[in-house]
């Protein structure tokens, strides 16, 4: 029993790791993106 519940665990914490990888690209894409539009618009000033 203690067993089965080892290896849930680990693969709940293996599969949020993997989660927030996917959310950490996510939000460095929307970082970049603004910074695109900020120099678009710098350059237009």
């Amino acid at each position: 029993m203690k067993t089965a519940a080892a290896v849930i665990l680990t693969t709940l914490l293996l599969a949020a790791c993997n989660t927030m990888a996917g959310m950490g690209q996510d939000v460095k894409a929307a970082g970049q993106g603004v910074t695109k539009a900020a120099d678009d618009v710098k350059e237009k000033m």
